[in-house]
């Protein structure tokens, strides 16, 4: 069974740092792209960063790059999201999903309908 989880979400004061982290069960992480995603109240599921399967080409939305980091350790079959600088904006649940396919494009890498698993996410809050 395929299986996603998330953690290292909390309560962090703005210009701080976290480490997220998906943990797979069921598969091996490093033969799927891996993508964040994340939902603000109110708001639609917005994609964050993706890191491909093929070559570990990564992905950031604008919003959160030169702040966030996507990377995998193989050997733990884990992928992580360093948030760096973090905003009040950036307060959100925050998902990871895989991507079952041989190559993830730019315009699949952070779109939510492209995404075949889900973890059931970790919140972040950003407030002083």
């Amino acid at each position: 069974q395929v299986q996603l989880v998330e953690s290292g979400g909390g309560l962090v004061q703005p210009g701080g740092s976290l480490r997220l982290s998906c943990a797979a069960s069921g598969f091996t992480l490093d033969d799927y792209a891996i993508g964040w995603f994340r939902q603000a109240p109110g708001k639609e599921r917005e994609g964050v960063s993706c890191i491909s399967s093929s070559d570990d080409s990564t992905y950031y939305a604008d919003s959160v790059k030169d702040r966030f980091i996507v990377s995998r350790d193989n050997a733990k079959n884990l992928v992580y999201l360093r948030m760096n600088s973090l905003k009040p904006e950036d307060t959100a649940v925050y998902y990871c999903a895989a991507y079952l396919g041989p190559h993830i494009t730019t315009a699949q890498a952070l779109d939510p309908t492209k995404m075949h698993y889900w973890g059931e996410g970790t919140t972040v809050i950003v407030s002083s």
